[in-house]
């Protein structure tokens, strides 16, 4: 008696709302961002007077969040590859994907110097840092967001904007708009303590973009 076939497997697609994972790494990385910039002052040679006020709690929750954002962005890049499907390019789906991890790295890179600012600040009692030491951490930290991270972030949203002109897998308008705040955080300065804030916003009205075209496909489509 001949085998019968067994048909294949049905491909296994993110589902429709997979797109608030978008929307929850930019509510999470905007809280994060800004309870730090509320608590730390600007200053990178401050002598760390805020690690003994209310400010570090406000510090050390911004810290917790950031571990929960990173995994909403994983989920957010599949969101992408999962709508390009066939359509993803090679070349660019490399540089897209590591620009995005890249980012996710720096970014636990440089929560992981300030937690350990935090947790060396606890151990010893709330007693007076090293200088040499807190002033390293706080630098290295600050570097790593506010160049590094934020370059590989517009890296991602050139690349991002791009594949969404040639699949048209986003509409053009988001594709233009991501264009621009690209170029506006890969020509920032390290000075612009903000800037930073651009990145989640883009993947804010990317997330909401795709969420009410996903909707809205669900609403047409006929029933089987």
């Amino acid at each position: 008696m001949p085998d019968i076939p067994t048909p294949p497997s049905p491909r296994l697609r993110a589902p429709r709302a997979a797109a608030i994972a978008g929307i929850v790494f930019s509510l999470l990385l905007i809280a994060s961002v800004v309870l730090v910039r509320i608590s730390v002052p600007t200053d990178l040679d401050d002598g760390g007077a805020w690690l003994a006020s209310s400010s570090n709690g406000k510090v050390a929750l911004a810290m917790n969040l950031v571990p929960f954002a990173g995994v909403a962005f994983l989920w957010f890049i599949g969101v992408l590859r999962d709508r390009l499907g066939a359509n993803e390019d090679k070349l660019f789906a490399t540089v897209f994907l590591g620009s995005g991890l890249l980012f996710l790295s720096m970014l636990f890179m440089a929560a992981a110097l300030i937690g350990s600012i935090l947790l060396v600040h606890e151990s010893s009692g709330g007693s007076a840092q090293a200088p040499e030491v807190f002033r390293f951490a706080r630098i290295a930290a600050y570097e790593i967001l506010n160049i590094y991270a934020i370059k590989m972030a517009g890296v991602f949203m050139v690349v991002t904007s791009t594949l969404g002109l040639r699949t048209r897998f986003i509409a053009r308008w988001v594709a233009f708009a991501g264009f621009a705040v690209a170029a506006t955080l890969l020509l920032a300065s390290r000075s612009n303590e903000w800037m930073v804030l651009v990145f989640p916003l883009w993947v804010l009205l990317l997330s909401l973009y795709i969420l009410v075209d996903n909707l809205g496909a669900a609403v047409t489509q006929p029933a089987a």
